[in-house]
């Protein structure tokens, strides 16, 4: 009941030049990379401060002749800790292991080239490396990392990479021998390392590639020490990685483990649907856990790799995944709000670790993510005191979380433009590529009725009594507005723009926020007509369009986060809590089996196109990749939504911010005989099942 790596294999994909393959990412916690579409390839890897950016290197040139142009499809696997790739060019097979060995600033592949013919052959074998290695100084904040030009040492068979402009990074690449030892250099030419390979009649070859990444004063001498210790023992080196990986899998589900402040139950189903959708959540949220001595912050949880916003946690994203931190790593989670907290959240999405400033734009979420944070985080733990200390505002003045709370739950009334409803900004604001999606959306504005609500529950356990009651009367008097962007009779909303026009709108995140919000003050009439709408016009069979193909905006824009052409990975979670939610488990039990056949490709990554808009892999809807127009990682954060489903919506869990524990879920529909064992609540530990939820040691 608990996953190892082998549970996690992804389904083997042959990818030609560019198949619209999003190629996978790896990373120790510490280092993370890319792989290519090329067999040997590499790009992206970045450990802060010190990144490469995007750049491929180790490309695979065979007799003098780039092999990619010979045309082959390359075979690509991934488990969290390796990516096995293989192609067959000219009567020779070449497959490779590409890793990031523990605790290493770097990544390693293991090559192993096959002569298939019966007869013995004479190959020159080579790798074509660059680098960008750069360390700016500076916090992250663009999209891609930092990157500069570097000049290349030749070094026998290795390559040295600097920086042209003369900052502290070093790039040391190397192409090894059978004996872990650097190859005798042919070219001497500064991108390209070859060597002659004298293969037998159906014999092998095996060597490695290796690239170290480091900064500072003594960077070479680090980056040549790391470098030694790796190629000692390359096979060793990945066997380690997998240990370290099983390890950290079991934590996750381990109480008392040495790795994480919590941990998450146990799932016992017959589902294999139920159970793989719960074990990539976990997954996908465990990728992107960073232990980097660079961040001011400790440990934090980054929201994409491996290309974009790397040292960035945002506040959307990180609160999508927010019952997942709070069960995993609420220490973690607690120093991540109250840091939050003391930074001005209309200015910015969120920070990043390596100086703890704010980065990007308002997003108009965060008081209603944080809010979220907030509640899970003191739902869960107990640490009610939390809302009694002190951090100061943007002004410096001494303010309770408990009081920021309070001044979320009212800030939409400071977003308001000549109408009762908060007016939520433009499309950067929002959704980024839906140009209708923008001002008064029903989302948000339903949001604030649900935030307003549970920060007066915050603030009785304050003794804070007037204030719950006026944010209670006041939710009530917004409710009614909210209602009234809906559109009759079709089951989605409108969003009102200042000039007061309606405009029809047909995504995804009013479906999922206002059912997950305020259900329970819907008509049965809106409820099936909402219904309806998600299971006729954004759901398919195996993922979900985020909106419908038939509105308006449909031809905006391909980005498939948030498009016609796909969805962002909390959508279909979270849409599948709204319909649950809206009274319809009976939907989310028959879409399942084709959610989790998506779940074979790596961690949820920020998009997955539909099939009638891309081809799946293997019966999954398959990720979208980085370059435009899509411009989508490989990998999001967001991935604990598929656990929120599991835990919230369909084992129907429920703590309440003064410790009350209730569970009344919709088993029957997914399996009855399922158990979540182990919930850590408040200190405790809790078993969920059809009849409810009991203190485990009640057996």
């Amino acid at each position: 009941m608990v996953p190892s790596c082998a549970d996690f294999a992804s389904a083997v994909v042959l990818d030609g030049y560019d198949d619209l393959l999003s190629t996978a990412g790896l990373t120790n916690h510490l280092a993370v990379t890319q792989v290519e579409h090329d067999v040997t390839a590499i790009r992206s890897l970045s450990v802060p401060p010190v990144a490469s950016a995007g750049i491929p290197t180790a490309k695979l040139y065979l007799d003098g002749r780039l092999a990619q142009s010979f045309g082959c499809p390359v075979s690509h696997q991934w488990f969290p800790d390796r990516h096995l790739r293989s192609v067959t060019i000219d009567g020779l097979e070449i497959s490779t292991i590409t890793f990031c060995p523990v605790d290493a600033p770097a990544v390693a592949v293991r090559i192993t080239v096959r002569n298939l013919a019966a007869a013995p052959r004479q190959v020159r074998f080579g790798l074509w490396v660059d680098s960008t290695a750069t360390d700016s100084g500076a916090p992250w904040l663009a999209c891609p990392p930092p990157a500069s030009p570097n000049r290349l040492e030749v070094a026998g068979g290795r390559r040295i990479g600097r920086p042209v402009a003369g900052n502290p990074a070093v790039c040391l690449q190397g192409l090894l021998d059978a004996d872990g030892r650097e190859v005798t250099d042919l070219s001497g030419r500064q991108h390209l390392i070859e060597c002659t390979l004298d293969l037998a009649a159906s014999g092998s070859w095996q060597g490695g590639y290796v690239m170290v990444l480091t900064s500072g004063e003594q960077a070479l001498a680090t980056a040549e020490r790391w470098y030694a210790s790796i190629t000692a023992d390359l096979d060793g080196q990945l066997a380690a990685v997998r240990r370290y990986w099983d390890e950290a899998l079991a934590a996750m589900f381990t109480p008392g483990n040495d790795q994480f402040g919590g941990s998450l139950p146990v799932l016992e189903t017959s589902n294999e649907a139920l159970r793989t959708l719960y074990w990539w959540g976990a997954l996908g949220v465990l990728y992107f856990r960073r232990d980097n001595p660079a961040s001011v912050l400790g440990r934090t949880y980054d929201t994409l790799m491996p290309a974009n916003w790397q040292t960035t946690t945002f506040i959307w994203d990180y609160s999508l995944s927010s019952l997942v931190h709070a069960l995993l790593d609420p220490g973690v989670m607690e120093r991540q709000i109250a840091h939050w907290v003391n930074l001005d959240i209309d200015h910015h999405f969120g920070t990043e670790w390596l100086t703890g400033g704010p980065v990007g734009y308002w997003y108009s979420v965060n008081q209603y993510a944080l809010t979220r944070l907030v509640a899970d985080y003191v739902r869960f733990s107990g640490d009610t005191g939390f809302l009694d200390r002190t951090i100061p505002d943007v002004t410096g003045r001494p303010v309770t979380i408990g009081d920021h709370v309070r001044a979320w739950a009212w800030s939409w009334q400071d977003k308001r433009r000549g109408s009762y409803l908060a007016d939520y900004g433009e499309i950067d604001n929002l959704l980024e590529c839906v140009s209708t999606y923008v001002h008064e959306v029903a989302s948000l504005n339903a949001a604030n009725v649900w935030v307003m609500r549970t920060a007066a529950e915050l603030s009785r356990l304050q003794g804070r009594d007037e204030d719950a009651d006026a944010l209670e009367q006041a939710a009530a008097e917004l409710l009614p507005r909210v209602l009234e962007l809906y559109h009759p009779g079709s089951g989605h909303f409108v969003a009102r723009f200042p000039d007061g026009t309606r405009v029809p709108t047909t995504h995804c995140y009013d479906y999922a926020t206002v059912g997950t919000t305020i259900a329970a003050d819907l008509s049965g009439e809106v409820r099936a007509e909402m219904v309806r709408f998600f299971d006729t016009e954004l759901r398919t069979d195996n993922w979900m369009s985020a909106l419908s193909p038939h509105d308006v905006d449909a031809g905006y824009s391909l980005r498939p986060d948030h498009q016609w052409n796909g969805a962002y990975p909390a959508w279909p979670p979270d849409s599948a809590r709204a319909t649950i939610a809206l009274g319809r488990p009976d939907i989310v039990a028959a879409w399942l089996p084709g959610l989790a056949r998506s779940a074979n490709q790596g961690p949820p990554g920020q998009a997955h196109f539909i099939e009638e808009a891309v081809p799946g892999i293997d019966g999954g809807a398959r990720k979208a990749p980085n370059y435009e127009p899509y411009i989508t990682d490989w990998a999001c954060s967001s991935a604990g939504a598929f656990c929120e489903l599991v835990i919230d919506a369909i084992f129907g869990l429920r703590v309440g911010v003064d410790g009350r524990v209730t569970a009344q879920g919709h088993l029957a529909e997914f399996d009855p005989q399922a158990v979540l064992r182990g919930v850590p609540i408040r200190g405790e530990l809790w078993d969920i099942d059809a009849q409810g939820a009991r203190p485990a040691r009640a057996g």
